[in-house]
């Protein structure tokens, strides 16, 4: 009689937190956030632009603002990480940037939030500046997607007001 052998296992690819295999998998999986904190850190920061959007509807609602404010940079640093977080924002040329934003930040905290939002959102467009462009040409390209597209053309074509 022949004697079986036992069945072969798979290789062992993650063993406490560390990648152990070939690259055989995503590089999204192995970088430096995991992605479920990515995935929560999104969620976090569209409640904070919410927030924010839902504070200054409200006549600009310091207690709505701030709190916005937090789940906003709360998110940010879950998504891109702690360090990143803090080597986008104090690098030597953001400086300006940041320091209107984050003091935005505090007088919102302080209960200004009037002037608590116009220095964040210089500060806002002095930081993502860079990112503009990125945007307005992805929303260039948003009629090349099909769906889209045909939505975009059927409405322009409803148009006429009279």
């Amino acid at each position: 009689m022949e004697v079986e052998s036992p069945p072969q296992r798979a290789p062992v690819l993650w063993q406490w937190g560390k990648f152990q295999g070939p690259h055989l998998l995503p590089k999204a999986l192995c970088s430096t956030t995991s992605l479920p904190i990515a995935e929560i850190g999104v969620g976090i920061t569209g409640f904070g632009i919410f927030f924010i959007l839902f504070g200054t509807l409200l006549y600009f609602d310091s207690v709505l603002l701030a709190f916005g404010n937090l789940l906003f940079l709360t998110g940010l640093s879950f998504i891109i990480g702690l360090r990143k977080t803090f080597q986008f924002f104090f690098q030597r040329h953001k400086l300006k940037g940041t320091s209107f934003f984050l003091g935005g930040v505090v007088v919102v905290l302080l209960r200004w939030p009037l002037l608590g939002m116009f220095l964040e959102t210089y500060g806002f467009f002095s930081l993502f500046k860079g990112f503009f462009p990125v945007a307005f040409g992805f929303l260039g390209n948003v009629c090349n997607i099909p769906f889209l597209g045909a939505l975009f053309r059927r409405l322009q074509g409803t148009s006429s007001m009279v």
